[in-house]
């Protein structure tokens, strides 16, 4: 009798750990090292915590969009088509973003350029897009961040090198023809590193407060009911004090991990909750290969693995 509440309260503990190792998937994480200059780089985990980089840490895409040929912040998700799609960043100060798609994250399309914010003659730039299929609509999202002089005069002088990012979007059901790029996040502050999820009918938004003066540099959390906002007022931050960028989130166990890149102390981070409101950091528990920048975690089946090798 004892042996068997032994073994219940051990199968107990196994299925409700918040990192308990799925059996049938792992998880990826893309990401891009130094500039962006060599392209897209691969991790693997069996538990959300310990990463390691596939291919001896060398680029699985190297960047071919654009005119710098950057390939930074790459954003990756699979698509009911079975296709992996992922946009980047592939400059400093271009108008457009980066999108190619692959079967099986090896094998990638001809890389095209989206000049997403061409007809905005005084755009500066389009950085840290992202994608993400909504399954109400059956449409593509991509939004990303971009600085237009004058346009919101109130943070002008708040940002880096005068950057006043906001949030825009465009809509796509097969990455060929695009809805007119719309404002997505304005609630007065300088953002920008937004990213997706829904949880129980809500879409969820993480994104990052770049406010140079006074300084933020910190992620929050707003919320909407339908995949294209209105969005709420950020939360409080839920991280510490510390800079952080590049936010992406993945459910494990019961909780919520946010991965993000602790850029001016080079290394990643990550925090977590079971109800998005109270956040625990656990970035002395995460190990990632040397040198990642921030990009997206995304679960993949196990078998991909040996492929990826």
């Amino acid at each position: 009798m004892i042996k068997t509440i032994v073994i219940l309260l051990i199968l107990l503990f196994v299925n409700t750990h918040v990192f308990a190792q799925n059996e049938k998937e792992l998880y990826l994480f893309s990401y891009f090292q130094g500039n962006g200059e060599d392209g897209l780089h691969l991790a693997y985990s069996y538990d959300g915590l310990k990463w390691e980089a596939l291919k001896e840490n060398r680029p699985f895409l190297t960047p071919a969009a654009g005119k710098d040929k950057l390939m930074r912040d790459p954003c990756i998700i699979k698509g009911p088509d079975g296709l992996f799609h992922m946009v980047w960043t592939v400059s400093w100060n271009e108008k457009g973003i980066g999108y190619a798609s692959s079967p099986d994250l090896v094998n990638w399309s001809e890389q095209k350029y989206f000049p997403v914010m061409e007809y905005e003659p005084e755009a500066r730039n389009c950085w840290a897009p992202e994608v993400y299929f909504d399954e109400g609509s059956n449409q593509y999202l991509i939004f990303w961040s971009t600085t237009i002089p004058g346009r919101f005069p109130d943070t002008e002088k708040a940002g880096d090198d005068n950057y006043n990012h906001r949030m825009y979007y465009t809509t796509t059901s097969d990455f060929k023809s695009f809805s007119k790029t719309t404002l997505f996040y304005d609630r007065g502050f300088n953002v920008i590193d937004g990213t997706l999820v829904k949880d129980n009918g809500k879409y969820i938004l993480f994104l990052k407060d770049e406010t140079r003066i006074p300084a933020e540099k910190n992620i929050r959390v707003a919320t909407g009911d339908k995949v294209t906002g209105p969005f709420s007022k950020p939360s409080e931050p839920i991280t510490g004090d510390y800079w952080a960028e590049g936010p992406t989130p993945v459910k494990i166990g019961n909780y919520w991990v946010v991965y993000f890149d602790k850029y001016t102390e080079h290394k990643m981070g990550a925090v977590r909750s079971a109800d998005l409101k109270v956040w625990e950091d656990i970035s002395d528990r995460i190990e990632f290969p040397e040198g990642t920048r921030h990009g997206t975690v995304f679960k993949v089946p196990l078998p991909m693995l040996e492929k990826l090798r």
